[in-house]
């Protein structure tokens, strides 16, 4: 049937004073009409509405501060990102009570392993309750541009991390810490694993089984939580670096769960533990994601195949190159087991799907929607 173009529809903006609102039409004059689109259970309608909020000053500020209670996280999000960067004293207490934040210090050493910098910084994340007292971290890490990739002159770099190319990741939030064992039995109700204990991360688990958790963490929390791509992990793990490692030129066994006896760079053999550690053991980056750099490599959502043997033609919007129909996936970040420069931001792995050993596991992701 061809609409008629008289008959409103719904959200259409209905104009005239004392005009009989139609059944199903939304008021969009001023505030009384964002507060109606913010209504609605579209999720873009509200973001929508939320950017529109903007214009009308306290009262919009009200409207975007009650939307980070929203029971959509995009919602939420959207509200956050629109809040993240004001200095009013009210806007922040209200951003710490629903979204807060933890503080930490960043290192950076030099190509010896030295330390050369430490800095205080803060991130924002929000908790899953996952039952029996676990809990799950999630930090907000910000959009932005990268690039993605080594160049020729990083030592012990391959041709597989090349070309470098300018990738662009929306905001999302990233498990501050692979999962750990205690998570994995909340949420699936039994224990993978090779090297026992709760804090420590999960492993000896297929890419298929982390998919599987996801698919039920989603399931528990209303929440689309997936693996990170390929990109967004690079991006998360480098956080502003563009060395080979978030903490600089090199690391050392103070710093990262690896194998510590074959370094990289200019840093001397140091210790192997030749098992996990609990998560958070070790310094994170300026995101304030722990473990990027060793202790289990962690399954991202990309096909790892012959056609995916360099970065030609790989995405830039920082989603999950799927362009190809096999049978193996791309890991990330190194391992207890590995030597250093395999930990590098860079470096990259591949298992097929039904692969599993105690030095794989995993994080995971949901994703925000800025307006």
């Amino acid at each position: 049937m061809k609409e008629n173009p008289n008959q409103p529809r719904e959200y259409d903006a209905v104009k005239g004073g004392k005009s009989q609102v139609p059944l199903g039409a939304a008021v969009l004059g001023g505030i009384p009409g964002v507060k109606s689109r913010l209504a609605s259970p579209i999720v873009e309608v509200k973001i929508a509405a939320l950017s529109e909020a903007l214009k009308y000053e306290d009262a919009g500020l009200d409207l975007i501060i009650g939307a980070l209670q929203d029971e959509l996280m995009p919602v939420k999000f959207a509200a956050f990102s629109l809040l993240k960067d004001r200095d009013e004293l009210n806007i922040k207490e209200q951003l710490h009570k629903y979204l807060p934040i933890f503080d930490f210090d960043v290192i950076t050493v030099d190509s010896y392993g030295k330390e050369n910098s430490r800095s205080r910084n803060y991130a924002h994340f929000f908790t899953e309750d996952l039952g029996n007292g676990v809990v799950l971290e999630m930090v907000y890490i910000p959009g932005g541009t990268f690039m993605m990739g080594s160049p020729a002159t990083e030592k012990y770099s391959s041709d597989s991390e090349r070309p470098q190319h300018q990738v662009t990741v929306p905001t999302f939030f990233a498990g501050k810490y692979p999962i750990t064992q205690a998570q994995w039995q909340a949420v699936m109700g039994y224990y993978p694993y090779y090297f026992k204990g709760e804090k420590r991360p999960i492993e000896d688990i297929s890419w298929y089984q982390a998919v599987e958790l996801c698919g039920k963490l989603s399931e528990k929390t209303g929440k689309k939580y997936r693996l990170l791509s390929e990109a967004e992990w690079e991006y998360a793990c480098r956080a502003g670096t563009t060395t080979p490692f978030y903490f600089g030129e090199t690391i050392t066994p103070e710093l990262v769960n690896y194998k510590g006896h074959e370094p990289y760079a200019n840093a001397p053999k140091g210790l192997y533990r030749h098992q996990t550690t609990d998560v958070g053991s070790f310094p994170p980056n300026a995101f304030g994601l722990y473990d990027m750099h060793g202790n289990v490599l962690e399954w991202c959502s990309d096909h790892s195949d012959a056609w995916h043997s360099n970065y030609n033609g790989a995405p830039t919007d920082g989603s999950s190159w799927e362009s190809c129909t096999g049978g193996y996936r791309v890991l990330r970040g190194g391992s207890w087991i590995s030597k250093g420069y395999s930990c590098r931001s860079a470096n990259q792995f591949s298992l097929f799907v039904l692969a599993r050993g105690p030095y794989a596991g995993f994080r995971v992701a949901v994703a925000s929607v800025s307006p």
